[in-house]
């Protein structure tokens, strides 16, 4: 256990020691008007060759942080019989739909509303904070480019009971708008 937390420290040294050795300047000649970027730098230098091929050799492939772009409005029944209703449209990172309403088998219920939030952040997670109740936020990101994790933390005055300890994230598959 020892050998891979010192293993994992170590690629996570490698990672945060990423510098891109030649940054662009966004211009084909230097005597020219800078180019327009279609979406905004990332904050985080990418990571250099060597990290990378470390993180291959042990099979981790790197976070998708391009902006969230998803439509759902989807409904299900899980196995332990936790119904979830979903309404959700985000582009490019914006929100524009946002309803969650989850029954909890035997627990409760827990209802998130977009009109209850605002947006703090886009990238590289969609940040939502509740309006009244700063603690609560819901977060989005991507999971292997295909699936949005949509994740509530510290919402418990949005759920009836305890019904908000037995809230687990919604997945959403980006392509198709079902969740899981």
């Amino acid at each position: 256990m020892q050998r891979w937390l010192a293993l994992l420290g170590g690629l996570l040294l490698l990672a945060g020691c990423a510098t891109d050795p030649a940054p662009s300047t966004g211009r084909d000649d230097e005597s020219g008007p800078p180019k327009a970027a279609s979406r905004p730098a990332s904050p985080r230098p990418p990571l250099s060759a060597a990290a990378q091929r470390a993180l291959a050799k042990h099979g981790i492939k790197p976070h998708d942080t391009s902006p969230v772009t998803v439509a759902s409005q989807c409904s299900r029944v899980d196995e332990i019989g936790t119904a979830t209703k979903l309404k959700l449209t985000v582009g490019d990172g914006e929100v524009s739909d946002f309803n969650a309403d989850i029954l909890i088998k035997g627990r409760g219920r827990c209802r998130f509303n977009l009109v209850d939030f605002r947006q703090e952040a886009r990238e590289p997670q969609v940040l939502l904070r509740h309006a009244r109740d700063s603690k609560c936020t819901v977060r989005m990101w991507r999971e292997q480019s295909e699936k949005i994790t949509v994740a509530f933390n510290s919402c418990q005055k949005s759920c009836e009971g305890k019904a908000f300890d037995y809230l687990w994230p919604i997945l959403v598959e980006s392509k198709t708008g079902q969740c899981f």
